[in-house]
């Protein structure tokens, strides 16, 4: 008996489990792509699968709305693999352990992948059911949108003719997102030298206990950028201490992450040992209260190490320089939305290489022009102290249309069916919406979806009487989209 027989939506639920029922991580979707061009061979549906495995899902209006416009209805089919550490399961070959207690959906010891398979759930409920009534439907399921939205980038949007897009892949009942930044990653490479270290001590410095986390979703909180303030550490380290060398530094493994750690080590000049540990002390101090009540954990220290080379005073005072002059954070809030963050940028990783020292940002606004100027910026900085920058992985906003006739539509059967007013929001993080705005000129995009909790990780779980309620939301527009 299936798992979670009896909840309802029903035939949300029966396609959901279908859908867990086998491996589908981003990067491994050809099983879970072919299991979705099944469903519509089964319903005598006409489709579409790209050699990338995402998959469009054509159905005709009902009757009465063959004049109607089309409605595109949008997710994508894979999740993000997490697992808890005794858990035996490979992810990568087998389907998910489902449970419930009627209130809610989990999966045993993994991620349930709910982000986004209850949107693929309840887009083929819709194309099951012939008692709804609908206009011309364009089902539209993405791949790999967790690992940079690629399955959106290779769409093929040529024979799409909807001019409304709804995207299911919120994760806040009643809440809808009608905006996203757009982003690029920069790399940034600052030349150096190590050479030999005669006659000087050495120290290793640490700056630990910050919260970090999503440059998207947490950038506006005010915590700490460990690469950041080591920058600034070092910085006035060498102010103080004339001749100090930069012989080592890494923070961070992720762009899009708010670095909680960075370490480092540094060569100066003998007899300067005392004053290098007061200084440490004091910025410790420093810092403590400058981040009191927000990274109350934050601790810089340093401890002796041998050190046997390092970058030359001149490239070190360069380097410094620079890092203390890359922004970081946020650079611009939202008018439209009080509280978000329009533009930030994030030095998410900072490494010295034998041959220099790399850092690499994420850069994100739903304003074009200001991400590219943002970009100018770090490219001006690093290009005038003689270093390059390369970018990668662009992906566009979404700006916020204050005149949106479907967001009305959407508004409107929420309120009805719910007696409550919708909140209409922005994201600072990337949306699939951004990108099919791009490739469709003219589309009008709402974002939403029913509640789940701790997406991406062992803890998630999906909550089935909001499941219940957004598919009736989904339903009612489509029938007022006339």
């Amino acid at each position: 008996m299936a798992v979670l027989s009896g909840l309802k939506p029903e035939k949300v639920f029966e396609y959901f489990e279908k859908l867990c029922s086998v491996p589908h991580g981003s990067g491994n979707t050809r099983i879970i792509s072919d299991m979705c061009v099944g469903f519509a061979r089964e319903l005598g549906l006409r489709y579409r699968q790209e050699s990338c495995n995402n998959v469009i899902i054509w159905k005709d209006a009902s009757a009465g709305y063959e004049s109607a416009a089309p409605i595109i209805l949008q997710g994508h089919i894979d999740m993000v693999c997490a697992k808890t550490d005794d858990c035996a399961k490979d992810m990568a070959a087998e389907g998910l352990d489902l449970r419930t207690d009627g209130e809610w959906v989990w999966a045993d010891k993994t991620s349930l992948g709910g982000d986004n398979g209850i949107a693929v759930a309840m887009i083929l409920a819709i194309l099951a059911d012939d008692t709804l009534a609908h206009p011309p439907i364009e089902a539209v399921f993405t791949v790999d949108e967790e690992v940079g939205m690629d399955g959106a980038f290779a769409l093929d949007c040529s024979d799409l003719k909807g001019r409304k897009l709804l995207n299911l892949d919120s994760e806040m009942e009643g809440v809808f997102t009608v905006s996203c930044a757009g982003g690029l990653r920069a790399d940034c490479h600052l030349p150096g030298a190590m050479e030999p270290v005669d006659g000087m001590s050495g120290y290793t410095v640490t700056l630990s206990g910050l919260q970090g986390g999503h440059s998207g979703a947490d950038i506006h909180l005010g915590r700490a950028s460990a690469n950041q303030q080591m920058g600034r550490v070092l910085y006035s380290a060498m102010e103080r201490l004339h001749g100090l060398r930069l012989a080592a530094v890494s923070g961070g493994q992720f762009d899009n992450v708010i670095c909680s750690r960075c370490d480092a080590a540094v060569a100066i000049p003998a007899g300067k040992e005392a004053a290098f540990e007061a200084f440490i002390a004091e910025f410790d101090a420093i810092l403590r209260n400058e981040y009191a009540g927000c990274d109350d954990g934050i601790a810089l220290t340093c401890g002796k190490a041998d050190v046997t080379a390092a970058i030359s005073e001149v490239t070190t005072n360069l380097m410094l320089h620079t890092l203390l002059a890359l922004p970081q954070g946020v650079q611009a809030m939202s008018v439209d939305f009080p509280g978000l963050t329009q533009t930030s940028l994030n030095m998410g990783v900072l490494k010295l290489e034998e041959d220099g020292l790399y850092i690499t940002f994420s850069i994100r606004s739903s304003i074009a022009s200001q991400k590219e100027m943002l970009a100018q910026r770090v490219h001006s900085i690093v290009e005038f102290a003689g270093g390059t920058v390369t970018e990668r992985g662009r992906y566009p906003g979404w700006q916020y249309e204050r005149n949106s006739a479907f967001r009305d539509t959407v508004l409107a059967a929420y309120h009805d069916l719910t007696g409550k007013e919708g909140v209409v929001e922005a994201t600072h993080g990337g949306l699939e919406c951004g990108l099919l705005i791009e490739k469709i000129p003219g589309l009008d995009a709402v974002s939403m979806g029913p509640e789940l909790h701790d997406v991406h990780s062992v803890r998630e779980r999906l909550n089935v009487p909001s499941t219940e309620r957004v598919y009736a939301l989904v339903c009612e527009t489509l029938k007022r989209s006339r």
